[in-house]
């Protein structure tokens, strides 16, 4: 059904690569059709606990195809056309409508761990599909760059509220400004990077760290923590106070926990209760 990027499940792991390699896996708009599609078809499965996206080839995503940027910027608004890919709405839309405005602000409100296993040359929209993902792991030879202001652009697709809340104003501004190079070491400096790994092992140690959720943790849990975490970057703390206290209140009724105190008592691993989008 894919023609722009392979999908493999492998319990508890998804594994999204785009598959562009000869373009640096450059986006188009059926490729981010797609994306989206497999995302929603992850959310959905209970075989499922997280999702890894990466690249083919040697880079993870150079950004916006170069053709369908010029046609944009020539005038045809039909350029980022998904093809005949089937529409997807992965994510809890209880989140709010405004998760939806950016081309992978969604990935927010998935009810899984999305880990952005970044391979190579990580630009503009490539830039912005690691950085929404709620994990990034990057190979040594990983290339970070934003790029915006070498094509007269601005911080794009909801980059300029993400990255200040990553690594703080002062050096988004200079990895905006700049809009140079730095490697998967600097990445993680920075903030960006979670984990940096050697090439060879950066897929199976993304894919390691979610089977040790799928082995330890409760998907419940997650998918909460997820939602609290970002829904209360723009709380006060009241507000998030409040939230959390109710949280709390219905976790002391949820049969995860019953279970958790269960397994710890009997020195066992949990079998939690897999989360579905249904």
């Amino acid at each position: 059904m894919y023609e722009e990027i392979l999908y493999e499940v492998n319990d508890p792991v998804a594994t999204i690569t785009l598959n562009r390699p000869d373009k640096l896996n450059a986006l188009t708009g059926r490729t981010m059709a797609e994306l989206r599609h497999a995302v929603a078809d992850a959310e959905q499965r209970s075989d499922v606990v997280g999702i890894v996206i990466t690249g083919a080839g040697r880079g993870f995503c150079a950004g916006l195809d170069m053709n369908t940027l010029q046609a944009i910027s020539a005038g045809d608004s039909s350029a980022m056309g998904s093809g005949d890919v089937e529409s997807s709405n992965p994510g809890d839309s209880s989140m709010g409508s405004e998760y939806q405005l950016g081309p992978f602000t969604y990935l927010l409100t998935v009810r899984k761990p999305v880990i952005a296993a970044v391979n190579g040359a990580c630009a503009g929209l490539g830039f912005s599909l690691a950085i929404f993902s709620d994990m990034r792991f990057a190979s040594e030879k990983a290339v970070f760059t934003t790029v915006f202001s070498h094509r007269g652009l601005v911080a794009e697709h909801g980059n300029s509220w993400m990255l200040p809340r990553l690594i703080g104003p002062g050096r988004a501004l200079d990895v905006f400004w700049s809009g140079r190079k730095f490697d998967g070491a600097e990445a993680f400096q920075l903030g960006i990077a979670n984990r940096v790994t050697s090439p060879d092992t950066l897929v199976e140690e993304a894919s390691e760290y979610i089977r040790t959720l799928a082995a330890n943790s409760s998907p419940t849990s997650i998918m909460h923590m997820k939602q609290q975490v970002y829904r209360q970057l723009n709380q006060q703390l009241g507000e998030a106070m409040r939230e959390t206290n109710r949280l709390q209140d219905e976790s002391s009724r949820w049969p995860d926990l019953k279970e958790g105190v269960a397994s710890f008592m009997e020195r066992r691993p949990p079998k939690f209760n897999r989360v579905t989008a249904d």
